[in-house]
């Protein structure tokens, strides 16, 4: 089992970049596949990103492509999402989450571990 927790989120202008974080502690961070979610008001939850065990392999949703930088420091047990020239519609709360698997997904039923999200809201 991992235990999961998000930071760095906050208010941010239009046009402004920021990273969240999110650390790990529990069992070895390296073996979870990585993945950022995120949930506006009255919205479903959406996939953002994702990443390999090792790093080496990452994933972005198609309407964030371009702006987004999914990253992990194993050594650290921390996954990092850099977002780049946010949009009001970006606002929403930031998930991270981890799967006990090598493969791939974008399916917020495919995570087995969730953190409680961290607030991103962007003014414009």
């Amino acid at each position: 089992q991992v235990q999961l927790v998000e930071s760095g989120g906050g208010l941010v202008q239009a046009g402004d970049s920021l990273r969240v974080s999110c650390a790990a502690s529990g069992r070895t961070f390296s073996s979870y596949f990585m993945g950022w979610f995120r949930q506006a008001p009255g919205k479903e939850r959406e996939f953002v990103a994702a990443i390999s065990r090792s790093g080496v392999m990452t994933v972005y949703a198609d309407s964030m492509k371009g702006r987004l930088t999914i990253s992990r420091d194993n050594a650290k047990n921390t996954v990092y999402l850099q977002m780049n020239s946010l949009k009001p519609e970006d606002t929403a709360v930031y998930y991270c989450a981890a799967r006990e698997s090598a493969l791939s997904s974008t399916n917020v039923n495919g995570y087995n571990y969730w953190g409680q999200g961290t607030q991103v809201t962007v003014s414009s």
